[in-house]
């Protein structure tokens, strides 16, 4: 299996912004440093090219717009994130939904920028549907589980197991990421045990009094 990926997305939580964004980029260094796992970080746009300036870490884009640069007010593009330090993006997340459509045009944008691509999906079938676009990984997080506390690796370990046999099945090269309610290492024991090759969290970083102490007990089992 590839090296494991944490990504932990920012959202536009106010502990994430700002200050809180680099108290939790410092954390997800110091501890990819210390366990060798990959830790990446998604802030919002306005914290993006401070923590790809100032941090080691993976920086990805909360969304993207499968537009080219041109007259598109208000939109984000891919040449914009990547020239501000993204590493990668999200696309289609649960809190950002796009058509099958515009997830193809931001996947496309996102490659020929060079960007690493991550398409959130929530269920097996839109997964698959997912993989057919070859991205980097795949996202597969259940809405109904997301910032419950509730890990959908022990609340629904069955939709993680379709989710990584549909992408089997479609393109093998595609990674799996899980993601809702994850927040402990335990929960990222079992998603790895389940095929995945990481997890995409938010809240359980973000509002941490301390995200060190969160990130360190996740790669602990690893």
């Amino acid at each position: 299996m590839a090296e494991p990926l944490i990504i932990v997305n920012l959202k536009a939580y106010a502990e994430g912004m700002g200050e809180g964004a680099g108290i939790i980029a410092a954390a997800a260094e110091e501890i990819g440093e210390e366990s060798g796992v990959a830790i990446g970080v998604a802030p919002a746009y306005t914290d993006l090219h401070p923590i790809a300036m100032h941090y080691a870490v993976p920086v990805y884009a909360q969304h993207i717009d499968g537009v080219a640069p041109g007259a598109y007010t208000g939109h984000v593009t891919a040449e914009q994130v990547r020239a501000a330090g993204a590493f990668g993006t999200l696309i289609n997340h649960s809190e950002r939904r796009l058509t099958l459509a515009a997830i193809e045009a931001s996947c496309a944008a996102a490659r020929k920028s060079d960007l690493q691509t991550v398409i959130c999906t929530n269920n097996a079938a839109t997964t698959a549907a997912a993989a057919a676009l070859s991205p980097d990984y795949v996202a597969i997080e259940p809405p109904e589980l997301i910032g419950s506390g509730i890990s959908v690796s022990k609340a629904d370990p069955g939709i993680i197991e379709r989710s990584v046999l549909a992408v089997k099945n479609v393109n093998p090269g595609v990674r799996v990421l899980t993601g809702a309610g994850i927040s402990t290492g335990e929960c990222v024991r079992i998603a790895l045990e389940l095929g995945t090759d990481g997890v995409l969290l938010a809240s359980g970083v973000v509002k941490a009094k301390d995200p060190a102490a969160v990130l360190r007990d996740l790669v602990s089992l690893i």
